[in-house]
């Protein structure tokens, strides 16, 4: 009898911890209006198409973003951009795509660039409860001293400009103060996960996504298999799901649509 009582409540706790909704709309339907979003990716890998486009078709507007790179034209958050979803974008890298430029010049956006190995570190001091740090990265530039600009005027005039960053000098080296990231939401795409959260990144996809699912109040992940917990090994696990709260399983063709940004082949 103890036993069977033992196994039921071990059945009732697995059962509240089943952290899968039933789709990416479901996974993302309370997402409001000038939420800021914590996405990861790197170029077009590992990028949570699924939740994106779940998110495009929920409506929600005046994005603020934070994620490497803004993906580009149709796809990635490059959907999200050209229906001018996007209000703001704090990122490392803003090459290859046109609608980006053009609404970043244009004013229509505003952007914060943050140096690539900063930006991952402001998202894992963030979901570490770490303020803030202290880095040698930018010193002596406008990252530090500030200027740069964050929105134009029509005109083309600069309409925001960053602020100057607090410096201090450790052994000698100066250093500028850098501030931790949190947002109210962060989706990522994982290669495997169980009920519970825990995921497994593959390969090249690992990049952003464990940093923005770490920063996210609420982290929704887009898994290409979902097993069932105690299958995945303690010690393959790459991010805990004590930091995910939701768990998107996706269908054969979404984990297979995986587009390749820049295709090189051999002479």
């Amino acid at each position: 009898m103890v036993v069977r009582t033992s196994r039921r409540r071990r059945l009732k706790g697995s059962s509240l911890m089943d952290k899968v909704s039933s789709s990416a709309t479901e996974a993302v339907a309370d997402i409001p209006d000038g939420a800021s979003l914590a996405v990861g990716g790197f170029g077009l890998s590992g990028v949570p198409e699924a939740l994106i486009r779940a998110l495009h078709e929920q409506g929600a507007t005046a994005l603020e973003v934070v994620s490497n790179n803004c993906g580009v034209d149709g796809r990635g958050l490059g959907v999200l951009l050209a229906a001018g979803r996007i209000a703001r974008v704090t990122g490392s890298y803003v090459g290859e795509n046109k609608e980006f430029a053009r609404q970043y010049l244009s004013g229509e956006l505003e952007v914060e660039l943050v140096p690539q190995g900063t930006l991952a570190e402001r998202l894992r001091a963030g979901g570490a409860g770490i303020p803030a740090f202290y880095t040698p990265a930018g010193v002596g530039t406008q990252v530090a001293h500030g200027g740069l600009p964050w929105r134009y005027a029509p005109d083309g005039s600069v309409a925001v400009a960053s602020p100057p960053k607090e410096t201090r000098d450790f052994h000698g080296r100066p250093h500028v103060l850098e501030h931790g990231i949190t947002t109210d939401f962060a989706l990522v795409r994982a290669w495997r996960g169980d009920r519970h959260g825990n995921l497994v990144f593959r390969r090249a996809a690992a990049n952003f996504n464990p940093l923005a699912a770490m920063a996210g109040r609420v982290t929704v992940a887009e898994v290409e298999e979902l097993v069932e917990p105690g299958e995945l090994r303690p010690d393959e696990i790459h991010l805990p799901g004590v930091f995910v709260q939701r768990v998107v399983e996706l269908t054969s063709h979404q984990a297979a649509d995986k587009y390749i940004e820049k295709r090189t082949v051999r002479a």
